[in-house]
């Protein structure tokens, strides 16, 4: 995955349905967020990455998240999708996605966990929950880590501390419920998505 040429942000669109993956979707591509994941434990979660799939080819990249299983990892590799995220280190499943041409973020929380998804094949990382770790974790972490490999902070993430972990080394960052909530609607997903990009680019500036 080309971070350069999509903006660190991965939207999380957990507990999203089919009927309305499109039109939140199309309201992240239009602020700028361009890379998407809808969670497993969403109804109907692979319906709506092939969806999402077919309508964003080309302009976003789209996968699932709380990918806790091999058969998950299949379900989203037929689907045409290419980006996969765990909240957990499982080598059996992260080796499984690498083989079958995943982008693979995972979720980890020590040193320990970080090594070991590396070993496996992960191709970033996912600090996971950020906000009860915090920057200084982070901090301390980037200074073992490789440093060509991104580290998000996903949970508990919003537009007012997103400066803070992005300061603290990390590439990036999930957008959980901060993002989104179950039945808001498009033009809220737009205007928050809209401040956590207007967030990440101050930041940088």
């Amino acid at each position: 995955m080309d971070w350069t040429t999509h903006l660190p942000l991965i939207a999380i669109l957990r507990g999203i349905g089919p009927e309305e993956i499109l039109d939140h979707v199309q309201a992240l591509v239009d602020a700028g967020i361009t890379a998407i994941e809808i969670p497993t434990n969403s109804p109907d979660w692979a319906r709506s990455v092939q969806l999402a799939q077919q309508a964003c080819a080309g302009r976003a990249v789209i996968g699932a998240g709380t990918v806790l299983t091999t058969e998950a990892v299949d379900t989203l590799a037929d689907s045409g999708a290419t980006l996969l995220v765990t909240p957990n280190v499982n080598p059996k499943v992260i080796a499984h996605a690498v083989a079958r041409g995943l982008y693979c973020a995972i979720g980890f929380a020590t040193a320990s966990e970080a090594f070991v998804a590396l070993e496996a094949g992960a191709q970033s990382l996912k600090l996971f929950p950020a906000s009860t770790y915090g920057a200084a974790h982070a901090r301390a972490l980037k200074a073992v880590l490789p440093p060509q490999v991104p580290l998000f902070a996903v949970g508990g993430v919003t537009p007012h501390n997103l400066p803070e972990f992005l300061h603290a080394g990390c590439a990036g960052a999930g957008l959980g419920s901060d993002l989104y909530r179950p039945g808001q609607s498009a033009e809220q997903t737009a205007l928050k998505a809209q401040q956590f990009v207007q967030a990440y680019r101050s930041a940088r500036a």
